[in-house]
């Protein structure tokens, strides 16, 4: 078998490696993906929040991991997921704590109700301002963290993949005019650009499986000859840099 061979099936492995939840465990609590922390902390400006409202929503729960830790939660906390694999996990995590889980999708309106939250949480999910005002009850407060439209597009550059151009508008001044002209005041807004390390080719194959709306058309068949470069340069090198995209907004409803 010639080292591309041996590449190629370690490549393939990879890809097929199962992935649930948000659980990026597999190659980020190994080591093979390292990413510099942020200037700040979502959930050390969360918890101090969520500990004095009776009512919370965590948009974009994910399979619930993050917002499971958050305990004690205020007596009505719901959840929205969009990501079908995510729905039933989350469902089974928060259940026990008294959390509903609310499907959505991206064509349909939030299925809850006007004015029902004193806080509304979002880490990494697409919101609406207009629908996040809606839901909130007066004084009521938008918390969050979104990943910004050049988010590691140094990944799509060392593979000779285009970058979706569509989200490269994404930045935290786009998202401050947004919630200010649907008539939120801006509390906080922060922003960072950490580097990450990758230091194997597999963990990049695993991420980009993972999340495929990095490299639309992402296949270890099709890339592979990029990958066998990108392996490469990693074997010279020891890692490659690439760089991650942040940005934080607290806002509150007039």
């Amino acid at each position: 078998m010639t080292t591309n061979d041996t590449l190629f099936t370690f490549l393939i492995d990879e890809a097929n490696k199962p992935f649930a939840g948000w659980d990026f465990s597999y190659i980020e609590r190994t080591g093979r993906m390292v990413s510099a922390p942020l200037a700040w902390s979502y959930t050390s400006l969360v918890l101090p929040k969520l500990r004095h409202v009776d009512s919370l929503l965590d948009m974009g729960t994910g399979g619930g991991e993050l917002l499971s830790m958050l305990q004690p939660l205020p007596r009505h906390t719901c959840a929205t997921e969009g990501y079908p694999p995510n729905i039933p996990i989350a469902r089974q995590r928060l259940a026990p704590l008294g959390v509903e889980v609310y499907t959505v999708t991206d064509d349909q309106p939030l299925p809850l109700p006007d004015a029902a939250f004193d806080l509304v949480i979002n880490r990494h999910e697409s919101y609406d301002p207009a629908e996040v005002r809606q839901i909130l009850k007066p004084g009521g407060e938008f918390f969050t963290q979104q990943v910004g439209g050049s988010d590691m597009l140094d990944l799509n550059r060392l593979l000779g993949a285009k970058p979706d151009f569509g989200f490269t508008h994404w930045t935290l001044a786009y998202a401050r005019k947004q919630l200010e002209d649907a008539g939120f005041a801006i509390t906080d807004a922060r922003e960072d650009s950490p580097i990450t390390r990758i230091f194997d080719v597999g963990a990049v194959v695993y991420y980009l499986k993972a999340i495929p709306w990095q490299i639309e058309d992402f296949s270890v068949e099709r890339y592979f000859d990029r990958l066998a470069a990108l392996h490469q340069t990693i074997q010279a090198q020891g890692y490659v840099e690439v760089h991650n995209s942040r940005f934080l907004l607290a806002a509150r409803k007039g």
